[in-house]
């Protein structure tokens, strides 16, 4: 991902002056050398694009590992997009502050903290003025741990990229999979908004998709599960023996089978087969994952959350091994641990 950061003359934004209060032209922050930043005197322009260049020159070491975190992460983030006057004099800025991160996935601004204390007091006094003056805005002073611990609370999970040496990058992140599941759930809810629904999960990689997606199912919905042999990623081409079969009589009831990721699609071609002999009134196909590019038959899939490359995921219920089901996004899995 490519980073979002500050252009190089960013905008600062003052409160509306008091009735009466005579109104003056605004100073902008503008960096010059290496990463300094001066006021210059000129008239307030519009809010800066945020089509950014390729590179951003952080102040310092840790502000560029917070950077990699929000990377590995997927979250999407701009650096010092914004300066915010705290203090005037005679109608002018005398002091701002500019937080160092803003992660518009959380509408929240990060200010990255060191252990000296100095600085760390100083930082504290002008975010607790910050929020006075500007209560709408969210911002909190965080360390590595802290921000760690922040997104394990927004779902992204307690793993810092040097904890999960086998993933080699972050595909679908925690927030579009629930947004996607969301949309899909409505869909769904809108098709069979008069009939009742008979879900076939297959087992076991479906589910963290198939719990979160019946949350999002308005119509009466039952719940069933199918568990079959030698499913190792729908790659398949010989028969496909059922360990599990359906406890639900499902002839005559709208069905579908929900999937975790749909490959080759030959088992699911198998399945498809297989369930429509039990009569259902009628029957479709939902995927999480759909990696088209492997494609070996002419299946249709009726509702599917994500397209995704022709690379071995794992996460949300996905295994390499019984492994990294539990992470809450979809990561690619580095090429060098595959057979």
């Amino acid at each position: 991902m490519t980073p979002a950061v500050a252009t190089s003359t960013v905008e600062v934004e003052r409160k509306q002056p008091a009735e009466g209060e005579a109104t003056t032209k605004l100073p902008r922050w503008r960096r010059s050398g290496r990463g300094r930043r001066q006021w210059q005197e000129q008239a307030p322009a519009e809010t800066p694009k945020l089509e950014k260049p390729p590179a951003v020159r952080f102040a310092h070491p840790s502000e560029s590992e917070f950077a990699r975190i929000l990377d590995f992460y997927s979250i999407n983030w701009q650096y010092e997009p914004r300066s915010f006057p705290l203090r005037w004099e005679h109608g002018r800025v005398a002091e701002a502050f500019t937080p160092d991160f803003y992660l518009s996935d959380l509408n929240l601004y990060v200010e990255v903290t060191t252990l000296k204390t100095g600085l760390t007091a100083d930082k504290n006094r002008k975010a607790r003025l910050l929020k006075q003056l500007y209560p709408e805005v969210n911002i909190k002073l965080l360390k590595k741990r802290d921000l760690l611990t922040l997104l394990a609370k927004y779902g992204y999970g307690p793993l810092a990229p040097e904890e999960v040496p086998d993933i080699d990058r972050i595909l679908i992140p925690t927030t579009r999979l629930q947004q996607r599941v969301a949309e899909l759930g409505a869909q769904i809810s809108r098709d069979y908004a008069e009939n009742d629904l008979v879900l076939i999960g297959v087992l076991r990689g479906v589910f963290c998709f198939l719990a979160d997606l019946t949350r999002h199912l308005t119509p009466p919905v039952t719940i069933d599960f199918l568990a079959i042999s030698s499913y190792d990623g729908d790659s398949t081409g010989g028969a496909v023996r059922i360990l599990k079969d359906l406890d639900e009589n499902i002839k005559g009831r709208h069905a579908i089978l929900v999937e975790d990721i749909v490959d080759t699609g030959m088992t699911l071609n198998h399945l498809l087969d297989y369930l429509w002999a039990k009569k259902p009134a009628s029957l479709k196909v939902c995927a999480l994952l759909d990696k088209k590019v492997r494609r070996l038959t002419n299946v249709q899939v009726d509702y599917v959350g994500f397209d995704v490359p022709d690379e071995f995921v794992v996460g949300y219920g996905l295994d390499f091994r019984q492994r990294y089901r539990n992470l809450p996004f979809i990561a690619v899995l580095k090429h060098e641990l595959l057979p």
